[in-house]
């Protein structure tokens, strides 16, 4: 018998349109969203709407804001550096105990991930190689097996998703040779268990990730209706 799996809630398909059209720029930095306008494109209650705009506020994506309404949060340097500090604490933390505890079928999806992502290199497919790479970040988290952790990365991994288009958009070839690089010396270091390289080689990912979203933060300048 499979186990019984609830369909998502109108609410959380709501949110998941929002949260795509915030990670990939169509709604941008400090943008206002207007509740009545999206439960009319959704053909939606502004109940639903509304709903949705409170889980993205949880994922840090939205700030409802009396009496003005919700807007995209701001990306901006104080926000891009919080979020790559915190991704490269729990980071380093899970890609330890991954070094030390990985098992044939984890090195073979990892593997499998790399190649994937090197074929979209190949076919300069910019989006199918940015969900391999979210797509990698997972499978390490998988041995957080912390319950903090897991919450926590929940509701910042919109915020990462659109950090990282964001600068994956802008990206030439070299940018892209060098997240595969990275991901090359990580796979590595993990088949030697080696946790001291595998860190090193974590921290300066997510230090090189995050100056190259700061580089591109000014390009996605707010519009008028932002909240001040």
């Amino acid at each position: 018998m499979k186990p019984f799996k609830p369909r998502e809630t109108l609410t959380e398909q709501v949110a998941q349109h929002i949260e795509n059209l915030i990670a990939f720029g169509q709604l941008r930095s400090g943008e206002r969203i207007y509740e009545s306008a999206m439960a009319k494109q959704l053909d939606v209650s502004h109940g639903s709407v509304r709903e949705g705009l409170l889980l993205l506020e949880k994922r840090h994506l939205v700030r409802n804001v009396p009496r003005r309404g919700a807007f995209v949060t701001e990306l901006d340097a104080y926000f891009v550096r919080s979020l790559y500090d915190v991704l490269e604490l729990y980071l380093c933390h899970t890609g330890r105990k991954l070094a030390r505890q990985w098992q044939p079928e984890d090195m073979e999806k990892l593997e499998s991930l790399y190649a994937r992502m090197d074929e979209c290199f190949q076919r300069s497919d910019l989006l199918g190689f940015l969900d391999l790479g979210i797509e990698y970040t997972q499978a390490s988290l998988a041995y957080a097996d912390n319950y903090f952790i897991l919450e926590a990365i929940k509701d910042l991994w919109p915020s990462a998703k659109r950090c990282a288009f964001l600068a994956f958009q802008h990206a030439n070839q070299q940018v892209l040779l060098d997240n595969l690089a990275h991901m090359r010396a990580s796979i590595d270091a993990i088949k030697q268990r080696d946790e001291e390289r595998l860190e090193r080689i974590l921290r300066d990912y997510a230090a090189h990730q995050c100056a190259e979203v700061l580089s591109y933060i000014g390009q996605e300048q707010p519009r008028d209706d932002v909240a001040r």
